[in-house]
């Protein structure tokens, strides 16, 4: 068995090979297969009726710089304790026998004073009168204390009930369609497709600019600077929507939104930017893809590019 020796200088030209061929093994078509953009108030929702991956939050912002401390104050002294309250009096705790023993004194005095038979005649007649009254006031303490003492029947209909366990409210989800989308909104997306996809394959960032949201269009700058560091140029043509289900609709404020499951095919391979060779994907035979594409207007005006999103 005779053995070929391999040349030198093979294994240099393999991986000057495998340089070229590695940018264009990357994903194509405008997004590269990635998820990105934003839905607004509904970013962390999932697309009703899909199961798409979640977009990545946005850029965390700056922290502030921390305010100084405080500087330490000296303890102040706690103010002292307010003296304890005085026990009420008899006639405070009982007011109906302190009023009526006070009637019957003033009675006594003036039966004495001008003569009268009330409690009867003269000194005698006042401190019989103070003893039935002492009498009388500690019956009526009796009586009061007995009360008291005694749970009422009658308070029993009004105490209030406790109140009922509180049952969670599950969140009501959202309206998939607030508001239908027109014909012409559907031509306008699929217009919306198509051109985006040429500006992707012409490297237009201003006009990238007009067709998607400055989010979007500050994410497709990004790798079209990382396309270009990698020495190749992605071309998307030949582009045809082949079905577009409306998943969602909805409004905040002046905007309208909506999310759109594109199934389409397009001509998608990469090519050198020095020589044009083609280095990944085929210029004549279609591929097929299909995202999720949320879509923004200001009520009245053009539709633009907001997210982008991949079935899982």
């Amino acid at each position: 068995m005779v053995h070929c020796p391999m040349p030198r200088h093979f294994l240099p030209v393999l991986l000057s090979l495998l340089l070229i061929i590695a940018p264009g093994l990357a994903e194509a078509k405008v997004g590269k297969g990635l998820s990105a953009g934003s839905r607004s108030s509904r970013s962390t929702m999932q697309p009703y009726g899909s199961t798409a991956k979640p977009l990545p939050p946005p850029p965390a912002a700056a922290a502030p710089p921390a305010a100084p401390a405080p500087r330490a104050q000296p303890p102040v002294a706690a103010p002292p304790p307010p003296p304890p309250p005085s026990p009420p009096s008899f006639f405070q705790r009982h007011p109906f026998a302190g009023g009526l023993i006070g009637g019957l004194v003033g009675a006594g005095i003036g039966s004495m004073l001008f003569g009268g038979h009330f409690f009867g005649e003269g000194a005698g007649g006042l401190i019989g009168a103070l003893l039935q009254m002492a009498l009388l006031a500690m019956v009526v303490a009796l009586v009061v204390g007995f009360f008291r003492r005694r749970p009422s029947s009658l308070a029993a209909p009004f105490a209030m009930a406790p109140p009922p366990p509180r049952i969670p409210v599950p969140p009501v989800p959202p309206v998939p369609v607030e508001f239908a989308l027109e014909q012409a909104d559907l031509a306008a997306v699929e217009w919306l497709l198509s051109e985006l996809q040429g500006a992707w394959s012409r490297g237009d960032l201003p006009a990238l600019q007009q067709l998607a949201t400055p989010e979007m269009a500050a994410f497709f700058a990004g790798q079209m600077a990382e396309d270009r560091d990698r020495g190749i140029e992605n071309r998307v043509e030949q582009v045809r929507l082949l079905r577009g289900d409306v998943n969602e609709t909805w409004r905040e404020g002046p905007l309208d939104f909506a999310t759109v499951t594109m199934c389409w095919s397009a001509v998608d391979y990469n090519v050198r930017c020095d020589t044009g060779a083609v280095v990944d994907g085929d210029p004549k035979t279609p591929v097929e893809s299909t995202e999720l594409w949320t879509v923004v207007r200001r009520r009245g005006g053009p539709w633009q590019l907001s997210a982008i999103q991949q079935p899982n």
